[in-house]
């Protein structure tokens, strides 16, 4: 495939008006969102509520690729279509996660690394034959008293350089996802501070690895409030230190940034990428969305893992891709949000 290939990929995925679907959940991550609405989770559930997200009319108009899971890249719709190929009818790039998981980082109570770069290019290059065309790896930080610990940033940082130039080899277009975590009680300044010390590390990372910046994409969160922060703040106030925490890391030959949604409502998620987009000419990269629960709460909650239900779920997973269509170029509104689907 190649460089100029990969290229073209990163900046299909960050077009104007589209975004992507993460749809990468692990069955034990899904069978807590399955269980709060009565869904059995089996690989057969599992399947139907994918194939309800996937098959909703119109995804490619909103949707740019989709984040699957191993189960799921091998899963088919009903009539036998392996689900990459329901992508890709629709105008619809199919990925997949990659990394296996955080374990605990050894000396380093508290914290944990990301594994799976065992046998990684050998999987790399079964899932490009699945249909893959782009993968995910996602790090985990925590702020905490003294955390995150240098050995931690040092660690996440290389175990993502490592992914992304392998994917490079395989033509696989990587994602590159260190995730700073909403939990905590720390304040949105705290918040910038650790932000910008992970992507640093993570730049010299694939800087060292020899990673070519126009032929990945980041995926950050966005510089907000901890959760049990006294003072959550506002939407303004994320946008301009989110959009001033990448200005002073993340170089400008990287095609586009797809955040993800972290834990924040659906509307909220879709706030923030729109207040940042609204002051898009400053930027120097495509800013977008990678979001799993803020595009998929709605839709699970409409379907409620009933058969007579599929089209309701596929209208409220629609109408949330719309309006983060919307935010992607800054013309998110409350009329678009009470809108009828």
């Amino acid at each position: 495939m190649g460089r100029t290939e990969l290229e073209s990929i990163a900046r299909a995925l960050v077009a104007p008006g589209r975004g992507i679907l993460a749809a990468d959940e692990s069955p034990p991550t899904i069978a807590k969102r399955f269980a709060a609405l009565g869904i059995e989770n089996t690989e057969a559930s599992r399947r139907l509520y994918r194939q309800m997200l996937f098959t909703a009319p119109g995804i490619g108009a909103f949707i740019s690729g989709v984040i699957l899971f191993d189960e799921t890249i091998r899963q088919r719709s009903d009539d036998g279509t392996p689900f990459p190929e329901v992508l890709a009818r629709s105008g619809v790039i199919p990925g997949i996660k990659v990394d296996r998981g955080a374990r605990p980082l050894a000396g380093a109570p508290g914290e944990v690394v990301t594994e799976g770069l065992d046998g990684l290019r050998e999987r790399l290059a079964e899932y490009k034959g699945l249909g893959a065309r782009f993968a995910k790896w996602r790090a985990v930080l925590t702020i905490g008293p003294g955390l995150p610990s240098a050995a931690c940033l040092e660690a996440n940082a290389h175990a993502l350089a490592r992914y992304a130039a392998l994917c490079q080899e395989a033509d696989l277009l990587p994602i590159v996802e260190p995730e700073v975590l909403m939990d905590g009680e720390h304040t949105i300044e705290r918040c910038f501070e650790v932000t910008e010390a992970t992507l640093h590390a993570v730049f010299a990372a694939l800087r060292h690895q020899g990673v070519i910046p126009e032929a990945m994409l980041l995926k950050p969160n966005m510089v907000l409030s901890g959760k049990g922060c006294p003072r959550q703040a506002g939407v303004a106030e994320v946008a301009d230190a989110t959009l001033r925490c990448l200005r002073r890391t993340v170089p400008a030959a990287v095609p586009g940034i797809v955040f993800l949604s972290g834990g924040q409502s659906d509307e909220l998620a879709t706030a923030h990428l729109n207040a940042m987009n609204a002051r898009q000419p400053a930027a120097p990269w495509a800013l977008s969305f990678s979001y799993a629960r803020a595009l998929q709460s709605a839709p699970l909650r409409a379907w409620k893992g009933d058969p007579a239900r599929v089209t309701a779920g596929q209208q409220a997973f629609l109408h949330r891709a719309r309006c983060n269509a919307a935010a992607r170029e800054g013309r998110y509104s409350a009329e678009l949000e009470r809108a009828a689907v």
